[in-house]
């Protein structure tokens, strides 16, 4: 007896199908039956459910005869079912990787309830994908299982079935059929939830819900709309039955009226000629139904009155004043910010007609979520070495991290904003200050960049179109003509910046302001940095920071950490950080895998890890002056380096073990090469290239030149000399299998290099 029997039914979605089944089929939980319904489709479904009949012995196939509609199909599906929990899935959408071992997981938590409700995100033909908003019902916190009382909030959700495991004997039990028609999850799932006496719930996205161009069910208009009645009065004809549930029955009529609104309301649902109609038999359940009990918000009200006397042309008149009210609200809305805009002009105008203060500076950072990287460390040392100086710091919308006290802090598109612009002689920023500055005569711009650069920059992007597309590269040549400094952690990066940034700056090779923090911190901070994070005592963290790929245009995570931690076991913790264009967290923070994609401080992160997983991020130079091991996974460099390209070869020069597989990557860490004497060995070459300056005075050196004019900065410590805090896990004792020979690691391939102990 399996454990899930997934029922998936097909009709009419050849496009689709193999997608959704090898999204289950490949499940790292393999503990399944794929019952696979062909609801006499006249495509090739029923030859492609066949096909992997063929193949894998755990697809079960069943032919209907005649097509008899998405409920009867699933019917089908459960009549041929023998595993312990059953899950639907719709033919077009996918099961997410891990789903059913995370499923597995909660269920046997929790004790096997009768229905577990778990996540899902909406996923667009555009690539873009968002979450439920509705997400926070499903929290995990609190006893579980419980029954609808407790958590009525459930009834919030998408009514679906998809989006549940249900045991099979409490199916069977209470008899749960679907019906036939539109609408078919409604008379299932509500007398699901209220009836069953177990519930509990999984904060984890396990289907991707695919949001078609064309050819939803939904979304086509059809007289069958009109199903949702019936499907209603089953609802009810259940509660009817079950007197037990009568305590429901308001709430249940409040979502059948809103439902119906949604239906009337939508446009590619109802003929046009059928829509009053549709609202005299809504006005007829309406009144069969009525349960009053429910406080109804104020829109719904207007909404339930509408339903209630089944005013068809007055709620057209009212939608079409609206949509009037709407089109006149973003008209004057238009006009009010354009005339917003041409006063900050004319305030900008009149603000670069003064003098520039020499006692004001203005700092900004782009790919940061709060005050960090270079401008943020150079801030620091301004107010710290030169404090006659009064700093301010912009923050857009999504860097909302704490700004220093005594900084100020400035949102764009403001007076004060136009006014720092103006008048501050100090502008320093890591990437490209506004485009409409204007540069005045006494002005002093110091351009940070963003870390020792790997890949393809500035002009090199030219011949990147992948990279570069949209780049406009004489806006980017107009902007260099305003630097006056660019900072430089090393030769390479000094030959690198004035090659593909050509302009008349003068090069401040002084070493990288953000990392003086490396040597800076102490044990007692990296002590309440992993507090904070929720780290545990005496576990290995490592910190996993991928880079953004030019050639993806939806971004997907490498590594499966879920798994590479179940095989490491429960001594190691995961900071999963996305690159700041990913759009979202790598993977959902669960058990030894935290997100913190949001933390406004990467150099934080840096300080509470033991090690850092990469791949081609300049975050590798930046972290090597923590003396820690650096592991890169680089499964698709001949990808990215086609895409973008790369200044050197990291596989010649690494900065530790190098991984080309999740494999790899887990028997790097489980036979302890990821901090073995090779890899120190490499680690110590690539510090001693790339951060030659990184001593902890930076920073300094840089506001000593720029704003005190002094020209004998202070000396680079040596880096013999230098002792950045170590990692807790310094102290920890090696991995059992740290000693194992070379031949116990991942054979590579031949003609590859894997950097490991045994090279």
């Amino acid at each position: 007896m399996p454990r899930f029997s997934v029922i998936v039914p097909a009709y009419k979605v050849q496009a689709y199908l193999q997608e959704c089944l090898e999204s289950v089929l490949s499940q790292s939980y393999s503990d399944l039956e794929l019952i696979a319904v062909d609801d006499c489709s006249p495509d090739a479904c029923g030859a492609i459910i066949d096909e992997f009949a063929a193949r894998d012995t755990r697809v079960r196939p069943v032919h209907l005869t005649e097509n008899q509609g998405l409920g009867p199909a699933r019917n089908a599906g459960m009549a041929e079912a023998t595993g312990d929990y059953l899950i639907f899935l719709d033919s077009d959408d996918t099961l997410t990787p891990d789903a059913l071992r995370a499923i597995a997981g909660r269920l046997k938590e929790t004790g096997d309830p009768e229905v577990l409700v778990y996540d899902y995100a909406r996923t667009f033909f555009t690539g873009e994908t968002i979450r439920n908003q509705a997400s926070p019902q499903l929290c995990e916190q609190g006893p579980a299982p419980f029954r609808l009382t407790d958590r009525p909030g459930l009834l919030r959700l998408l009514m679906v079935a998809w989006n549940k495991a249900y045991r099979r004997d409490f199916v069977e039990k209470e008899g749960f059929t679907f019906p036939s028609g539109y609408y078919e999850d409604t008379p299932w799932t509500y007398p699901v939830l209220m009836t069953a006496r177990s519930i509990a719930t999984l904060d984890r996205v396990c289907v991707h819900y695919r949001q078609r161009r064309r050819g939803g069910i939904l979304g086509t208009v059809s007289p069958r709309h009109f199903d949702i009645f019936e499907q209603y009065d089953r609802v009810f004809a259940y509660v009817d039955r079950n007197p037990e549930l009568d305590r429901w029955r308001p709430l249940l009529f409040r979502r059948m009226v809103d439902h119906f609104v949604v239906v009337f309301a939508r446009p590619d649902r109802l003929p046009r000629r059928s829509r009053a109609e549709f609202l005299r038999m809504a006005r007829t359940r309406y009144r069969r139904h009525r349960a009053p009990g429910v406080p109804v918000a104020l829109r719904s009200r207007l909404h339930h009155t509408l339903v209630r006397l089944g005013l068809h042309r007055t709620y057209r008149v009212l939608r079409l004043t609206a949509a009037l009210i709407r089109r006149t609200a973003k008209v004057a809305n238009r006009l009010l910010k354009g005339l917003r805009a041409l006063v900050l002009r004319l305030h900008y105008r009149v603000q670069r007609c003064l003098p520039v203060r020499a006692d004001r500076a203005v700092f900004a950072a782009h790919g940061v979520r709060g005050h960090g990287c270079h401008p943020g460390a150079l801030e620091q040392a301004f107010r710290a070495h030169a404090p006659r100086i009064r700093t301010a710091w912009v923050a857009d919308a999504g860097q909302d991290g704490p700004v220093p006290a005594g900084t100020a802090r400035l949102r764009p598109e403001t007076a004060a904003y136009w006014t720092a612009l103006a008048r501050s002689k100090y502008l320093v920023h890591n990437a490209e200050f506004d485009r409409r500055l204007v540069k005045r005569r006494g002005q002093v711009l110091v351009q940070t960049q963003r870390g020792t650069p790997l890949k393809h920059m500035g002009l090199d992007l030219r011949e990147r179109p992948a990279a570069g597309a949209d780049t406009d590269f004489d806006r980017l040549l107009d902007d260099v003509d305003k630097w006056d400094y660019v900072l430089s952690g090393n030769r390479h990066s000094t030959l690198v910046w004035e090659r593909v940034y050509p302009g008349d700056y003068t090069t401040l090779e002084y070493g990288s302001p953000r990392n003086d923090v490396f040597q800076q911190a102490t044990s007692a901070d990296v002590t309440r940095i992993r507090e904070a994070l929720g780290v545990p005592e005496g576990v290995v963290v490592i910190l996993y920071a991928p880079t953004h790929r030019d050639y993806r245009r939806t971004q997907r995570t490498a590594l499966d950490l879920h798994r590479v931690l179940r095989r490491l076991g429960p001594g190691y913790v995961v900071l999963a950080r996305a690159h700041h264009r990913h759009g979202g967290p790598l993977a959902p923070t669960a058990g030894q895998v935290i997100d913190v994609t949001g933390h406004p401080s990467v150099e934080s992160l840096c300080l509470a890890s033991d090690a850092l997983v990469t791949d081609y991020s300049s975050l590798m130079f930046d972290y090597a002056n923590l003396d820690r091991p650096i592991v890169l996974h680089a499964d698709d460099r001949e990808a990215y380096e086609a895409a973008r390209g790369t200044y050197f070869d990291l596989r010649s020069f690494p900065p530790g073990a190098v991984a080309r597989s999740e494999d790899e990557l887990i028997d790097i860490f489980a036979t302890g090469h990821w901090r073995g004497s090779r890899s120190a060995q490499l680690r110590s070459a690539f510090r001693e290239r790339f951060c030659p300056y990184d001593d902890g005075r930076a920073a300094e050196r840089v506001v000593r030149h720029v704003v005190l004019g002094e020209r004998g900065v202070p000396p680079v410590v040596p880096q013999d000399m230098r002792h950045p805090v170590p990692s807790p896990a310094a102290s920890l004792p090696q991995s059992p299998r740290a000693t194992a020979s070379p031949s116990a690691a991942v054979s590579p391939p031949a003609g590859s290099l894997t950097v490991t102990e045994s090279l």
